[in-house]
């Protein structure tokens, strides 16, 4: 997909405007425990408290505010592992837009249901969500629907910038923002508005150790990514253009962190802060389980992006934890 522009701050802003009132301004909270057990101070930015329990909600109905009536009208289709497929349903049952989700067939049942009981029409199809894309491609020029990508999109990583413009306005003290990656939109837009707003903040990524297509992408590696994750909003092969072009620039630095220590900090942040998150939702504080010497010391900001994981998963982690 060829990056038509940029993404700004000013477009990150008019993105908060959009969507003000529609999606929550979440909590973004000091951690006095977590910063004992990690040797930094952390804040954590409570992304699993949005009525889909998602960051994703922002993207999407940035993007869906910013087609025209007529494209609302016919109807929008996405491909999803989950959390895009929750915020584009909700937001565009909300503005009366017929919306089709085309999900990996391997995708968990609780994102299928949530996803079915927001409105949408989900459409299982393909083992990855390469294949999962190119049916959703194959229905956007059968139907006249508008393809909203979860990632590779102005709109998206815009409206994905608004968590960091909300970060540091509840915490301007912070030092790093540590963001979990699938696609590259949250990190990149993150790094547009913290980067523009306090130039001299770190922003770094975080990718489990079996998908970690960005970090092969930013080092010229040939992409070798696959095999089960707890972390499935992570495991993305084909990251976005316009995301890797942002994070070349502005992100300092993709730390990478194993399958247990993603479960690790799932049960940290279930036992300490009360709080669930999904694999991607605990990556963020992974790293700083396994990379403490890293951050100690500092004030890092954590958005704690998701809260949708299968129940009987979260069961077993519990159980091993």
């Amino acid at each position: 997909m060829p990056v038509s522009r940029a993404v700004s701050l000013d477009d990150i802003r008019t993105a908060a405007q959009r969507i003000a009132g529609a999606v929550e301004r979440t909590p973004c909270l000091h951690s006095r425990t977590l910063s004992r057990l990690t040797g930094a101070e952390v804040w954590l930015k409570f992304e699993n408290l949005q009525f889909t329990a998602s960051f994703k909600e922002r993207g999407a109905l940035n993007k869906l505010l910013s087609i025209g009536e007529a494209e609302l009208r016919r109807g929008v289709v996405a491909m999803s592992a989950g959390n895009h497929a929750q915020g584009v349903a909700w937001h565009a049952a909300r503005l009366g837009a017929r919306a089709v989700i085309v999900m990996p067939r391997g995708t968990p049942n609780s994102k299928v249901r949530g996803t079915q009981v927001l409105g949408a029409q989900v459409v299982l199809e393909g083992d990855t969500l390469a294949d999962a894309a190119r049916h959703a491609h194959a229905l956007e020029e059968r139907d006249g629907l508008t393809f909203i990508h979860p990632y590779d999109d102005p709109a998206i990583v815009a409206g994905q910038g608004t968590v960091a413009l909300e970060m540091l306005e509840q915490a301007p003290e912070l030092e790093m923002l540590v963001v979990p990656i699938g696609g590259g939109g949250l990190i990149a837009g993150m790094a547009v508005a913290a980067k523009a707003l306090q130039p001299e903040i770190e922003v770094l990524g975080v990718e489990s150790k079996n998908w970690c297509a960005m970090y092969q992408r930013l080092n010229g590696l040939p992409v070798r990514v696959g095999g089960d994750t707890i972390a499935e909003g992570m495991a993305v092969r084909d990251v976005g253009e316009l995301p890797l072009t942002l994070i070349r620039k502005l992100v300092k630095q993709i730390l990478i962190v194993e399958e247990e220590t993603i479960e690790r900090a799932i049960v940290a942040l279930i036992e300490i802060e009360k709080t669930v998150a999904e694999g991607a939702g605990a990556a963020g504080l992974a790293v700083l389980l396994q990379h403490p010497a890293r951050f100690a010391g500092k004030r890092v900001g954590i958005p704690v992006c998701g809260g949708n994981i299968d129940s009987r998963l979260l069961s077993a982690v519990l159980m091993r934890g």
